[in-house]
């Protein structure tokens, strides 16, 4: 039967308000941990909110399978892709929906192009794009939607030109990302289904696909198109996929934790200050906002057989909602978890998930976060909040939506 503490689960609304998702999720981690949960409007599911549970499960990726259900949907949304799909048909196939062992040899593809070797080849030209768009703060008369004028493009800049993509074409990527990720935002423009954005987005890159099987180069882009799986050529659905994954979670989750970890550095001035003046603590600074901000808020899990889960009898064929942002404030796991310390150690934090699925693109996230906090403390002498931040109303993958800053400029950088 569904109650207020279920429906706050699901609620897109609870994500947007970090006190009431907070206040939720603290009881159930107190209360009862792994808790069947009926909102009304979705599917019933176990909700999974402490740090060693979701360890517990991402561990056994053979006995808590990604497929069939991924992320969570209400069912008339859930209908719609099944009419327009076919039962059982997706709206992409990524790696995120991937079990082994089909996981295992997608995720090899491109496994050496995101590990720190070659992402250290990258770092160059992301010190200079941390460059480009500090730039254009200092150009700005000292104020800024640091969301909409930074925050979203920067990461973006980085992920398009790993996928070739150009400049012109990158407003066009950020409004069919911001649909795909918040289709339930009052601000967003999509369907909730994600359809019409899967064919937008596939038909740009399609351009893309065959272009680079005609004229490969050395990107991330060239690898997918020239793939093959088992011996034969990657299929263009799942190339399409492919390039769509790396897109828009390859910006979107960078994006929301600059954002959000700058907001907490605003919002904890004393840890401003220290970061000021102890620049090396940027490293651990970087896994702070990670943990701080969480921003991929779950992932679902399938049973595959009968399973007790802290407790709780899980049979086969359950499904299991692994609240990341709710690990990430474990009392049993985190010293004063509600506290932002940018020199937190240990940080065991699960932004980017745990076990198989750990995420591909972590290193050349914090490359991107610390560059472009290294250049904001080199070059911004002081920054205030202007206004009210707002959030997106998402329960998948969230962040902030606005947040108006004003700064002044150090000397040098006048």
């Amino acid at each position: 039967m569904a109650g207020p503490l279920d429906d706050a689960i699901a609620d897109p609304k609870s994500y947007a308000n970090e006190d009431t998702y907070h206040r939720v999720f603290a009881q159930l981690r107190r209360e009862d941990p792994v808790h069947w949960t009926e909102p009304a409007g979705y599917r019933p599911f176990w909700t999974v909110s402490k740090h060693a549970d979701i360890m517990e499960v991402e561990r056994q990726n053979d006995l808590f399978l990604n497929e069939p259900r991924t992320v969570l949907s209400p069912i008339d949304i859930e209908r719609k892709v099944a009419e327009a799909m076919g039962e059982g048909g997706m709206v992409f196939r990524t790696l995120v929906s991937m079990d082994n062992p089909d996981h295992r040899g997608y995720r090899n593809m491109t496994h050496a192009y995101f590990m720190p070797p070659n992402v250290r080849k990258l770092e160059a030209g992301v010190n200079a794009l941390a460059r480009q768009y500090v730039d254009r703060m200092v150009g700005m008369n000292g104020a800024c939607d640091f969301v909409k004028d930074v925050g979203v493009w920067y990461p973006l800049r980085v992920i398009m030109q790993i996928l070739g993509v150009p400049p012109e074409d990158e407003p066009l990527m950020l409004k069919l990302t911001q649909e795909n990720f918040g289709p339930q935002d009052p601000d967003s423009e999509g369907d909730g289904t994600n359809l019409d954005t899967q064919q937008k987005l596939f038909a740009y890159f399609r351009n893309v696909l065959q272009d680079r099987r005609r004229n490969p180069t050395d990107d991330v882009a060239s690898v997918v198109a020239n793939a093959t799986i088992n011996g034969e050529p990657i299929s263009e659905f799942e190339a399409l996929s492919y390039y769509v994954i790396i897109a828009v979670a390859g910006h979107d989750t960078t994006s929301s934790t600059t954002t959000g970890g700058l907001l907490a550095l605003l919002q904890n001035p004393d840890q401003m200050d220290k970061l000021r003046r102890q620049p090396e603590l940027l490293g651990s600074a970087v896994d702070e906002m990670l943990r701080w901000v969480t921003p991929v808020k779950h992932f679902f899990r399938t049973a595959t057989q009968d399973y007790v889960l802290n407790g709780k009898k899980i049979a086969k064929g359950d499904n299991l909602m692994m609240c990341y942002w709710s690990g990430n404030r474990d009392e049993d796991v985190f010293d004063d978890p509600f506290a932002f310390r940018i020199d937190r150690s240990p940080n065991r934090h699960l932004a980017f998930g745990y076990g198989a699925h750990l995420c591909l693109g972590q290193h050349l996230a914090k490359l991107e976060i610390k560059a472009l906090f290294a250049e904001i403390l080199a070059r911004i002498e002081h920054i205030e909040l202007a206004g009210e931040p707002a959030w997106t109303e998402a329960s998948f993958v969230s962040g902030l939506k606005r947040m108006p800053i004003r700064y002044t400029l150090r000397q040098q950088a006048a």
